[in-house]
Order: structure tokens, then sequence, then C-alpha cells
């Protein structure tokens, strides 16, 4: 029997999971395993969203990549240059090549705040560790004015995550007395908020109506003016801020659209159900880096990691593996005082959030402290 070798592009927690499912099922005389990963760090990035409020460092949640995986994983540290899918290899960009039988694209989304006009001067986010601690640092010195929370550009990774940091910050403002001279606008470019959603939407609405946030769901923002402190949208509408904290333009791996693979903002067009890449039946891509209709997140990468594991299994051992990935996400939305609600969908169901409570905001903590035993290597 030949090896087969896999190829796995990220470490995030969709890589991760895939390189340590298969490890966990295949043998060496059938499989060589392989990840790359830019950085060889692994970042819990929900906990991201603490940060600002005064949250544990982001170091708290970083564990080395190798540490987390098995050891018939091989790690390799560098940046992807470029994917030949004609001859099934991976180039890096210090010259290293990687031939490959199947290939892993989760290489996540990258940030592109660039692409909006003055984001850099003028916005402030806590979509990466840094940013996050410089929020925390703003937010420290903020003595009131209006506020603009919400989201540049669709799609966006971890969709909650702008609405949640409203609703925090609705109670960090209440809680140091600024909150009355601190109005909180929420605003994003699509009237659905979380598309396709709009069950979503019906239940927000009336959260932020009873704290007092305004939502603005048509407001696509065109660019930040930072000396007037103003934001203004594509339709010309403006609106004013002393702070604003936008989720940044974000698009596929620079190494997807270098190869071929990408659609116009870097996603990799994939089939809803095998997570094929389309035309690259060898290729799958999973998590951010796919242009499925669902939630870029962790917890999606999680089902599909899942899914295209038992295909690679079936497909190594000669036994083909039919398992499809039927859209399914669960996660958690936090929304102030110590509740949350819990938000599970898929294609075809749409999601009916429970009122909020304390259960799901402690279920939600405990899950981030055990993510590491449980999420990337595959306890859960």
């Amino acid at each position: 029997m030949n090896v087969h070798t896999i190829v796995i592009l990220g470490g995030g927690v969709g890589g991760t999971l895939t390189a340590n499912l298969l490890a966990h099922r295949l043998t060496r005389k059938q499989a060589r395993i392989v990840l790359v990963d830019r950085s060889g760090w692994h970042s819990f990035q929900p906990s991201w969203l603490n940060v600002p409020f005064g949250g544990e460092p982001p170091e708290k949640y970083e564990r080395a990549e190798r540490q987390l995986l098995d050891r018939m994983v091989e790690l390799v540290i560098g940046e992807v240059a470029c994917v030949k899918p004609e001859e099934h290899s991976v180039e890096l960009a210090d010259g290293m090549r990687l031939t490959y039988d199947t290939l892993v694209i989760a290489t996540g989304a990258a940030l592109a705040p660039d692409l909006l006009p003055g984001f850099t001067a003028g916005a402030q986010h806590f979509y990466s560790a840094e940013a996050a601690l410089q929020l925390h640092a703003v937010l420290r010195t903020f003595r009131g004015g209006p506020v603009v929370v919400g989201v540049s550009e669709l799609p966006v990774k971890a969709p909650p995550a702008p609405i949640e940091f409203a609703f925090l910050l609705n109670e960090e403002l209440r809680r140091r007395g600024l909150r009355e001279q601190s109005p909180i606008t929420f605003v994003a470019p699509d009237s659905l908020l979380f598309p396709p959603y709009a069950s979503i939407v019906d239940f927000l609405l009336p959260l932020f109506a009873e704290r007092g946030i305004t939502a603005d769901l048509n407001f696509a923002p065109a660019a930040v003016d930072a000396e007037a402190h103003v934001l203004h949208s594509h339709a010309g509408a403006e609106l004013p801020y002393a702070l604003l904290v936008l989720a940044p333009p974000q698009r596929g791996a620079a190494f997807i659209s270098a190869s071929g693979l990408g659609d116009a903002q870097g996603w990799v067009p994939t089939d809803r159900e095998t997570l094929q890449a389309l035309g690259h039946p060898d290729i799958y891509a999973i998590g951010d880096a796919n242009d499925l209709p669902v939630a870029k997140s962790g917890a999606a990468a999680h089902f599909e990691a899942r899914v295209v594991a038992r295909r690679i299994i079936g497909a190594v051992r000669g036994q083909p593996d039919d398992s499809r990935y039927s859209g399914q996400v669960m996660c958690f939305l936090e929304t102030g005082g110590d509740q949350a609600t819990q938000l599970i969908f898929d294609y075809t169901r749409p999601p009916h959030p429970p009122a909020p409570n304390a259960y799901f905001h402690y279920e939600k903590a405990l899950l981030n402290r055990a993510y590491w035993h449980l999420v990337p290597t595959g306890v859960l």
C-alpha cells in the first residue's frame, strides 16, 4: 500500500482538529499527515472579545501548536506562497515544496482594514490580540460621547462577536457612569445583520431596544474620517463618533487567490456538503477559508473538520465515506449581565435563540476554559 500524503494548511481549530482526527484513525503505513502553520502558535480567538474589558491577557489563551498535535502529525512552520493543483504541490515562502495526495485548506480569514479608507487611523477592533489590547487602553481613557459599533463588511468571521461587544460595552459604560452621555449605535451593511437568518434579527432588535442601543442595519461603511470623527456610508449617511469599534474587512489568505483557487474576495468556492473545492476533488476547504453560506467561525470549522476527516479516512482505506456537512453551527452569544443565549442552526433550520440566561453564560465560560482539552484534540 502506498502511503497517502495529506497536507493541511492552517493550525487553527479546523486544521488542528482535522489533523488529530486523521492521526487517531490512520497509521503511519497508511498516511503521512503534515500540518503547515505560519507561526506555530494556536490562539483561542474568542477570548479576544473579553480583553478590552479587562479580561485575561491574550497569552493566557495561546498554546504551542506542537503541544496540541498527535505525535503522528508533522508540523511545518512557514508561510504558504502558493498551491499548484495541477502538480499536487504546495510551495512555501522559504522555497520548501510539499507534495500531497489530499490537501485541506484551513487558513481562516485575513484582516484587511486598509480596504476601508481611514479605518487604521480612526477605528478600533478586537479581531487580533494586538488590536484587543489597544482597544483596552482606549476604553480605559474613554470619557464618554457617541459610540458606533458594528461590522464594516460582510462576510465577517465570528459574526456574533460585534453584537456581543455592543452588549458588553453597554454594561461597561453603565458601570462607569458614562452610559447616559454615550449613545450607542450598532451598524451593519445588511438588514439581516446575520445573513441569511432573519430570525436572529427578530431576536436581537428587542434586546437592543431594551438596552437603548440604536440599530442601523442598512449602514454600509464607506470611509472613516479620523480627523472629523465621522463614519460615512456608501449611501451618503454620516455618523459622528467619539469611539468607533468595527469588525474590519476580511479576505481569504493571499495564496488562495495567487493559486487561482479563490473567488473575488479570496474565499475558496466549495461544495456545501462534501466540502471539496469546486473543480478540485482532492482539495477540501473548511472554516473561514471557504465560501459557504454559514457563519465563519470555529464552531463551523469544528463540524466541517469531522466530515472532511471521515471522507479522507475512507479514501485512504479504500472504503469511500459519503459523509456530508449539513451547515451545522452551534455557538453562544453574550448579552451582558452574566447572561447569554445559544445559536444552533444549519442550512435548512434557522436559529431560534432561547431567552438569555446565566446557564448559557457559564456554559460558554466553561467551554472557553476546557477548549484546549476538548476541541482541537477531538474529544468534543
